[in-house]
């Protein structure tokens, strides 16, 4: 694909984030964006390429759409071709919310991130930096982990002791004094992630200036855990309490973490929503297809439930020549008179 450097839209210690303004050759080619750094320090960028590779489409993960290298003013680059997430990361999402948000769309984001972390476990993956910045948000709603360049396979030998992946304030105890980066590393991140989603602030009490060491033995040292947020649902404090356990082996997984109460009344809120854009008039009720007139409910009665009534009160202000009285089945087949069969002016033949 021939392509042109577009506009800078993020920068790193990886290198930099650019549009992608296809040349020719590819009309109908996807939004991208493009990660470059110079080629003597790609390391992380073509991890990211590898692991995204070995992982496969999930709707919770940032697509990749290949590679290349390219030499510009002299310099050798590596290019990394993304999926271009239009309404930027989380943490942006959460500045231009007044610094938090609010219990729904916590809820929201964090069972997306869990159905990515899920996806990326179950293949044998640890992520390792889950932060707001790492989440990325599209248009259609679409939440997805990006920012694989620290990611490694689970289990797979640390190559130093000393070794440290992702950020300080997101980093797990065990990270600390054993440097052990298996799946429950991104749990007990993404406890730091949604804390920080509901307050605006991390879940450390960390300020600018502070030593970061202190810190760390704060994390890995001592018994000390976050502080969860007062004004948050018990259900929420509970999640929260599932991911700020400091045994790994006790830590609940993302599936586990999918399965509870606060995650439940995600999907409530859900089918709520969906049942409130739904039309008034529901096919549901039906239990089978009315095959005559005699198989109609008794919705359609006089004696109509408080639901009904409200929608025909509603109706009946943009319809003011709606009839007040809905007669039922029974009430259109009697009357005091009996019909008059002889009058066939206006019939019509029905075949």
């Amino acid at each position: 694909m021939e392509w042109v450097r577009g506009d800078t839209i993020g920068c790193g210690s990886f290198g930099t984030v650019n549009l992608v303004v296809p040349r020719k050759g590819f009309p109908n080619s996807p939004l991208m964006a493009v990660k470059s750094c110079e080629t003597f320090r790609s390391v992380s960028l073509k991890n990211e390429r590898q692991v995204l590779e070995n992982l496969g489409f999930c709707p919770q993960i940032i697509r990749c759409f290949g590679d290349d290298c390219t030499v510009e003013n002299g310099e050798k680059f590596y290019n990394l071709f993304l999926e271009y997430a239009n309404k930027g990361s989380l943490a942006d999402q959460v500045k231009k919310n007044g610094g938090n948000l609010i219990e729904s769309d916590v809820r929201r984001y964090v069972r997306s991130i869990l159905k990515g972390l899920s996806f990326v476990h179950a293949k044998g993956f640890v992520h390792c930096d889950i932060k707001l910045q790492n989440i990325l948000l599209f248009n259609n709603g679409d939440v997805k982990i990006a920012d694989f360049g620290l990611a490694k396979r689970n289990g797979e030998e640390k190559q130093s002791r000393m070794e440290i992946r992702g950020t300080p304030l997101n980093i797990a105890p065990e990270s600390v004094h054993g440097s052990d980066y298996d799946s429950q590393v991104d749990i007990w991140a993404l406890g730091c992630a949604m804390v920080e989603m509901f307050t605006g602030k991390p879940a450390w009490n960390f300020k600018p200036g502070t030593n970061v060491a202190a810190l760390l033995i704060q994390i890995g040292a001592t018994d000390e855990l976050p502080a969860i947020p007062e004004d948050l649902s018990e259900e929420g404090k509970d999640f929260l309490g599932k991911c700020f356990v400091k045994d790994p082996k006790k830590r609940w997984t993302a599936e586990m973490l999918l399965d509870h109460p606060f995650m439940a009344d995600e999907m409530n809120l859900v089918q709520e929503e969906e049942e409130s854009n739904s039309p008034n008039f529901n096919l549901g009720e039906f239990s089978e297809s009315p095959r005559c007139h005699f198989d109609f409910p008794d919705w359609v009665s006089t004696q109509s439930t408080a639901s009904s009534q409200s929608i025909f009160q509603e109706k009946s202000k943009i319809e003011p020549s709606f009839p007040s009285h809905i007669p039922s089945v029974s009430d259109r087949l009697t009357c005091d008179e009996a019909p008059n069969w002889s009058v066939s002016e206006s019939w019509i033949t029905v075949r």
